[in-house]
């Protein structure tokens, strides 16, 4: 089997290591070919153009940055008129769940197999493989691409195309306001002369215990914004959120607060910090005080 990895940016690259570790036939294409290139070495093909890298692959796999980045590979014609047929392609960039849609019909046209399979877990899940990757389309797509996609985390399918989509964007939601609550915890310990530190370490093993609370809490602490996961990215999601909430009616105020933040972050200069960065709006709000 032949697969074709595109896109191999903070999180793409990573990810294809991980298939090329399990000796797997891969190609790779990037736009800036020096960020595939390193992979050469490893044991991949690196492939000129989108064409060539798609041509005779079994399994596409696209991890871009974001609906325009996805729009420019998926619906170009290189990209199109190269797939092998059948084939399936699989893109596990966030995009707005109506955008997966689209190219799922697209897809189906051409009697391509589709599935659209967001990620959560930033660059650590992607180096260990541990991937919480939210699956949507058919069952039978599903199990055919399971083994690829089990290299690089733990795919479920959650329901049609557009599903892993909605998933996201529901688990950005979760991990938008969980760093925001963190960084408040952070910032009352640290106004109230508490160790934070010792703070994260006592609520070890306790409800409010978690991979957030322990990993961008300590960044926060340290006042290190270096990007697992930057602002920018996260700002995108959050406006994909609210207007996937406007299609379906639905009213997400926390969502619409922890917004609002994320674009002050980018107003002010932060889009490529880390999201823990968001530490820095609850410390901004403070210091007047």
């Amino acid at each position: 089997m032949k697969i074709a990895f595109i896109g191999t940016g903070l999180m793409g690259y990573p990810m294809a290591k991980n298939l090329i570790n399990k000796k797997l036939n891969l190609t790779v294409f990037s736009r800036t070919l020096e960020k595939a290139k390193p992979l050469e070495k490893l044991g991949a093909i690196i492939a000129n153009s989108l064409g060539e890298a798609v041509k005779e692959a079994d399994i596409v796999i696209t991890m871009l940055t974001d609906d325009n980045a996805v729009e420019k590979v998926l619906g170009s014609q290189e990209f199109l008129n190269n797939l092998k047929n059948p084939s399936t392609v699989i893109d596990m960039s966030s995009i707005k769940p109506k955008i997966a849609i689209q190219y799922g019909k697209l897809f189906k046209d051409r009697n391509i197999h589709f599935l659209d399979a967001p990620v959560s877990g930033g660059t650590i899940g992607a180096e260990e493989g541990s991937l919480a990757i939210m699956v949507g389309g058919d069952q039978n797509v599903f199990d055919g691409a399971f083994d690829t996609l089990k290299i690089m985390g733990n795919p479920t399918l959650v329901g049609p195309i557009g599903s892993g989509q909605v998933s996201k964007l529901a688990n950005q939601i979760i991990v938008g306001v969980t760093i925001g609550a963190v960084a408040e915890a952070i910032t009352l310990c640290e106004k109230a002369g508490v160790d934070a530190n010792k703070f994260i370490k006592a609520l070890s093993g306790g409800f409010a215990d978690g991979k957030i609370l322990q990993n961008h809490g300590k960044r926060m602490i340290d006042k290190d914004f270096s990007p697992k996961g930057k602002v920018s990215t996260h700002l995108k999601d959050m406006n994909n959120i609210l207007e996937c909430a406007n299609d379906f009616n639905t009213q997400l105020p926390i969502s619409n607060l922890i917004q609002s933040m994320f674009k002050s972050l980018v107003d002010n200069g932060n889009s490529d910090d880390d999201h823990s960065a968001l530490y820095k709006e609850i410390e901004n709000l403070n210091k007047s005080q």
